[in-house]
């Protein structure tokens, strides 16, 4: 048996192929112009879907607030002083900075056209990928799958929040091109391959659970055959994962010793690790329930099959099991096929799978679709467009109608679902927690378009927030009172000193972005606290807001009044005294010190040898439980 590169091609019939060639020069050139159309109207329906619901959300100020300590020279920080890393997305915050620094613009139009461009621009790479996964010839290649994805309004929402999903998708997107474009190559230069393993090794950076996908995308290059390379093998396999390591490895060293944490604080905060399954099936059938998502799935699965088995792509696949080959022949064999279409295509699917799983164990998200955009992205990937055969047609009219009646059935499920309302509640929020936020602050607000800081400013009880605090000008720590109506400004610990002003509560990008960044501003869930980030998580609350720190703990924490009058009177003077002792507990004390203590030489690599001890470290809100815990 000889093992050749023509055991992992495709073909269509002699009779098709004979047409085709007949017909080459009109048809690919329709088939091209077809194509061009085609994504240059997917990709600026997109465009005008994202920019008529353009908004920056929240948590995408929230972003803006370490740009901000970037652009001033405190570091990637939230809080000058305070090393905790509150985006989960490096190379996001990033970008956002780099652009920020290059026009000088205001941070809240650099990030909206970031987003806007990134998201449009993955819609291009998609379809222009998947054109190249069906080949040329006389096919006309048609937006189908383009059209599931710009039709969702989640996917029109976050593709200008100020949240790096526009990234992620961005990045799937050119990866999936680029392999794309790997696979199908003759040969490829040395360059060519370092550039998609240095790309793909970006994974982790991109968002964490990226890596996911980029690991095997990584792994995939290096195990397949290296035609046209004139390097040694295993020079040239090692540099690929030198490529593919360098960026990520050196920044998550630096990440373990500047924050003590091997993953972004927000991991911790929302206890990435932990399983909330039904919370997940809930957040899933969230998305895919009120679009009848599964029918364009449905579709475009049994189209794709049917497409592929007239083509006679399962040839490679029973040629593999029919095959008597030797172990060693076997394993070649497997390589060979790991540089095919198809293999990229197996891929994408199955990173699509390990995503969707990982997103239903942990619970999910609290926004409406946003976690599994993603995901759902990789599986339609290879439906991008699908191809209609011209010349076939005259042979088969009947496969090619019925393919035709896919992509238009596909073509009018976009139109129903692109207006189609999910969460119906009067606040857009369900009674699970999950929530439309575009809509949810459109109506907080009162502007159809919140983008700028200011924006937010109509958001109930911010203005008279910012007037508390100008009232105190001798610094505190400002609180919500027990109505949640109000604000109390809790004032320092002695009369005679003056404090800087602390923010405790939960809506950080708002608050921080309207603030200077002289103003503490920490939240009780811990996005941008280390003590509320590692305590524990309540088991049946709101997903990504199950840890609530009480205020009391700020008021210690931050050195605040501790005894009445200057304590508030509706906080405990007893509870307060027993916080403040079992802040004393040593092992907190060390995880505060990992973010606050100087960045010495000593303290950067006691971070990296003692940050998964601190990623895994709990503290207990009720004092007395506290004070057992530690021992104390």
């Amino acid at each position: 048996m000889t093992l050749t590169a023509s055991a992992v091609t495709t073909s269509g019939t002699a009779d098709e192929i004979a047409q085709e060639r007949e017909h080459a020069p009109i048809n690919r050139r329709l088939a091209r112009a077809v194509l061009v159309i085609g994504i240059l109207l997917t990709s600026g329906t997109f465009a005008f879907g994202a920019w008529d619901r353009r908004w920056i959300a929240d948590d995408g100020l929230t972003v803006l607030r370490t740009v901000r300590n970037l652009l001033a020279g405190n570091g990637p920080v939230f809080n000058a002083g305070e090393r905790v890393e509150v985006n989960t997305s490096t190379a996001w915050t990033y970008l956002i900075w780099f652009f920020s620094w290059l026009t000088e613009a205001r941070l809240e139009y650099v990030v909206l056209g970031i987003a806007l461009t990134l998201s449009v621009t993955a819609v291009v790479f998609a379809m222009a990928g998947t054109a190249r996964l069906w080949g040329g010839g006389g096919q006309l290649l048609l937006p189908a799958g383009a059209l599931v994805y710009i039709a969702l309004p989640p996917a029109r929402d976050y593709a200008t929040s100020g949240l790096e999903s526009s990234l992620v998708i961005c990045w799937l997107a050119v990866l999936w091109w680029w392999m794309i474009r790997w696979s199908r190559a003759q040969t490829m230069g040395s360059a060519d391959v370092f550039g998609l393993c240095f790309f793909a090794g970006l994974a982790p950076l991109i968002r964490p659970e990226m890596a996911m996908i980029g690991i095997p995308a990584v792994l995939m290059i290096v195990c397949a055959p290296m035609p046209g390379i004139r390097l040694r093998p295993w020079i040239f396999r090692l540099s690929c994962v030198l490529f593919a390591g360098m960026v990520p490895v050196s920044y998550q060293i630096w990440r373990m010793g500047y924050y003590g944490l091997p993953y972004p604080n927000t991991a911790v905060a929302k206890d990435a690790s932990g399983a909330k399954w039904r919370q997940g099936l809930t957040y899933l059938w969230n998305l895919i329930g009120p679009y009848w998502l599964w029918v364009p799935l449905v579709i475009l699965a049994l189209a794709a099959l049917a497409t592929v088995r007239s083509r006679g792509l399962g040839h490679r696949i029973r040629l593999i099991n029919r095959s008597k080959a030797t172990p060693r022949q076997r394993i070649r064999l497997l390589r060979m096929w790991l540089r095919t279409p198809s293999a990229v295509v197996v891929l994408m699917l199955g990173a699509a799978a390990l995503l969707t799983v990982y997103q239903t164990r942990v619970g999910g998200d609290f926004m409406h679709g946003r976690m599994l955009l993603p995901p759902l992205f990789c599986v339609l990937l290879p439906v991008m467009v699908m191809p209609v055969n011209i010349v076939a047609a005259q042979m088969n009219p009947r496969a090619t109608v019925l393919r035709i009646v896919s992509i238009a059935a596909v073509a009018g499920w976009a139109l129903h679902a692109a207006n189609v309302i999910a969460i119906t509640t009067p606040n857009g929020i369900t009674p699970t927690g999950i929530a439309d936020e575009r809509h949810y602050y459109i109506q907080s607000t009162g502007h159809a378009h919140p983008i700028r800081a200011e924006d937010y400013l109509d958001y109930p009880r911010l203005r008279p927030m910012i007037v508390d605090l100008a009232a105190n000008p001798a610094g505190g720590l400002l609180i919500n009172t027990p109505s949640f109506t109000t604000w109390y400004v809790v004032p320092p610990h002695s009369p005679n000193v003056a404090s800087s002003h602390t923010v405790f509560y939960v809506n950080l990008g708002m608050i921080s972005m309207n603030m200077p960044l002289a103003v503490r501003v920490l939240d009780p869930v811990g996005l941008a606290y280390p003590l509320a980030a590692h305590t524990f998580r309540f088991p049946n609350a709101r997903i990504g807001h199950d840890k609530n720190l009480d205020s009391d703990w700020a008021v210690v924490d931050s050195d605040m009044a501790t005894r009445h009058p200057r304590l508030p009177l509706y906080l405990d003077e007893g509870w307060v005294a027993r916080i403040g002792t079992a802040l004393t507990c040593p092992q907190t004390r060390d995880l505060l010190d990992s973010a606050r203590a100087p960045l010495t030489s000593d303290r950067f690599l006691r971070n990296i040898t003692h940050s998964l001890g601190y990623a895994r470290y709990r503290i207990d809100r009720v004092p007395e439980l506290e004070l057992d815990r530690c021992q104390w």
